[in-house]
């Protein structure tokens, strides 16, 4: 995963922007979704290779539908948590924990892949 672009220092520049080897790189991600598809349109293929890496490893994480459903509304579809909640007719704390749970399953695949050398580094395990 990760590796194949025709900009390697682009590529370089966004695994290490996303740490993603643990949650809040996942997020940060996540996060970026939006501007990261409008980045495939100017030619950033760097971009192009790190969404369909997420979407694969969206894919393999096994989510619930809970979980898909609350990362595509808050992450895809731009809402507040608070909204995500109201549209699927559950609070604020169970979309919380929902993408957290995601998350964290999404981190566990993106470790699996480094570690296996499929294109990522980690730190997990790292001595410092």
């Amino acid at each position: 995963m990760g590796a194949s672009t025709n900009k390697p220092d682009q590529h370089l520049r966004y695994e290490t922007q996303y740490k993603l080897d643990g949650p809040d790189g996942v997020k940060a991600l996540l996060a970026d979704y939006t501007t990261l598809r409008q980045r495939r349109f100017l030619g950033d293929t760097a971009a192009c290779d790190i969404l369909i890496d997420l979407n694969r490893a969206i894919e393999l994480a096994a989510l619930t539908g809970k979980q898909y459903e609350a990362l595509r509304l808050v992450y895809f579809d731009d809402l507040s948590q608070t909204q995500a909640g109201a549209a699927l007719g559950i609070t604020q704390q169970a979309i919380d924990y929902a993408i957290n749970a995601a998350v964290n399953k999404i981190v566990d695949i993106y470790y699996y892949w480094a570690s296996h050398g499929e294109g990522y580094g980690t730190t997990k395990g790292a001595v410092i």
